[in-house]
């Protein structure tokens, strides 16, 4: 019998979307057990660990990096390279064609389900009955592992690859950025503590496609403050 109902693991990456994510899934009951942040050679690896590690802090959560040495070792994306982020400005991220191009040079092959996997074992593993991730609507428009579909597909693999009906759940699968904005002040989420950015400066830089969209959002809800704490610009 499973004793640890409403338990999760969470994918905490110390970005905004898994930050709202965590806070908004506790609102709604979830205890979480486990937060996992991933170290596959990204060039933000430094920023996401010390973000993910502040937040799992703030919400009282046991944090736990793993390391994931092989998947840099088969991925050329400019996450893990020398090749530069592409820069693109908050006006053309609603430029489909823009964004695809911006997507294809960070794609890490397999992340999500990989990571999912991976937090599934723990979960089989202590009988949890959730993996929280912060898939969300505006990235799912160019990133096929933020969509409905993928959570959808992902649990039904999960039916037969773990024996305690894990489910995935995506708190924010129908929000935009400027939503889980709106979502994360309502929740009083730290905001400061986040990282959300692709490239390895010490703030945000202000110009990936992770920040123009973060800085988009907190433009659109009068969040000026925060911009000039979390930006080096």
């Amino acid at each position: 019998m499973n004793t640890n109902k409403n338990k999760a693991v969470i994918l905490l990456s110390g970005g905004l979307d898994s930050a709202v994510s965590l806070a908004a899934a506790q609102q709604e009951g979830i205890l979480f057990e486990l937060a996992l942040t991933f170290d596959y050679g990204q060039k933000a690896f430094e920023k996401e660990y010390a973000a993910s590690k502040e937040l799992a802090r703030f919400y009282n959560i046991p944090h736990k990096c793993i390391k994931l040495d092989w998947l840099k070792d088969i991925t050329q994306n400019s996450l893990v390279t020398d090749k530069e982020v592409p820069d693109i400005d908050i006006s053309m991220l609603d430029n489909i064609d823009k964004t695809i191009q911006t997507m294809k040079s960070v794609w890490v092959p397999n992340r999500n389900a990989l990571f999912i996997n991976i937090a599934a074992s723990f979960a089989d593993a202590k009988e949890y009955d959730y993996i929280v991730i912060g898939a969300n609507s505006e990235e799912a428009a160019t990133f096929s592992d933020n969509s409905q579909k993928f959570i959808d597909d992902m649990n039904e693999v999960l039916k037969t690859s773990t024996n305690c009906n894990i489910k995935v759940i995506a708190p924010l699968i129908g929000m935009d950025k400027n939503t889980i904005i709106k979502k994360a002040m309502e929740l009083e989420v730290p905001l400061k503590h986040i990282n959300s950015c692709y490239n390895s400066s010490k703030g945000h830089c202000g110009h990936c496609e992770s920040c123009a969209r973060l800085k988009r959002a907190l433009q659109q809800n009068g969040c000026d403050k925060i911009i000039k704490e979390l930006f080096l610009e």
